[in-house]
């Protein structure tokens, strides 16, 4: 089995992006990222806390803000007025507040990608990740399994636009189909949904689902997925999660340097 490991791309990224914030400093501009949540489930904490360390890392300023329902939009609309703040996030899913909040993120601030008017920091993720270990997409069949707003939707909408060959999966849809395709893109939250059969040999799998059993981030893929040795895949841990990471503060310190 070979693994497709977002740690190591996104360590080369990492180094890049802590030179452009010295740069930055140095000449008196300050990234800074502003996570908003209303979530304590652990897979929400887990991300939030990755960021935290990412930012602390390279030296982006990184403010975690708990939203209230009846106060979330005046808080939102605080950070995108505020000249000090580069980017904005909403770190989905929301438990109780309002999605149209994230049509309050200006355009600039909007680094995840979530108001649908760039692409999501996690769908560049699996694409950098893909191309970064020579995956050759034209060439391919490709299947996007579940269209949420953070990958399956925005990740469908890049390929179509780059002219591959890709296809939805939805809710419903007939899994077994997926043997055809040559690689497999999954993000539904569902654990195991995605089993040895499913799949071809020889194939490429990107398990971008995340879902929680008994406190521990599970992900789209079964375990008897990961027992054969002819797949190329992600890990359980490192694979697209890092590279979303360094996406999403590619975009923080691209917005404060203009």
């Amino acid at each position: 089995m070979k693994e497709l490991n977002g740690r190591e791309l996104a360590g080369f990224i990492k180094e890049r992006q802590a030179h452009q914030v010295r740069h930055l400093r140095a000449i008196k501009k300050f990234p800074k990222l502003v996570i908003f949540y209303d979530n304590d489930s652990p897979v929400i904490s887990k991300y939030i806390s990755l960021k935290e360390k990412y930012g602390a890392d390279i030296h982006v300023d990184v403010e975690v803000r708990e939203l209230k329902a009846d106060t979330a939009a005046e808080m939102v609309r605080e950070a995108a007025r505020d000249d000090s703040v580069s980017g904005i996030i909403v770190q989905l899913p929301l438990a109780e507040c309002d999605m149209d909040i994230l049509n309050l993120i200006p355009n600039k601030k909007d680094v995840d990608g979530l108001r649908g008017e760039r692409d999501t920091a996690t769908a560049m993720a699996i694409h950098w990740l893909l191309t970064g270990y020579g995956v050759e997409l034209p060439a391919l069949h490709l299947a996007v399994v579940g269209r949420g707003k953070l990958v399956g939707a925005p990740l469908l909408r890049m390929w179509q636009e780059s002219g591959y060959n890709v296809e939805m999966f939805h809710r419903g849809d007939d899994l077994m189909r997926l043997h055809d395709f040559d690689v497999i893109v999954t993000a539904t939250g569902v654990p195991g949904l995605i089993t040895s059969e499913m799949i071809k040999e020889g194939a490429v799998v990107v398990d971008a689902g995340t879902a929680s059993e008994k406190g521990v981030i599970v992900g789209d893929v079964a375990e008897d997925v990961r027992e054969r040795d002819d797949l190329t895949i992600t890990p359980k841990i490192g694979g697209v999660g890092p590279l979303t990471v360094a996406m999403l503060f590619e975009n923080v310190i691209r917005s404060a340097e203009e």
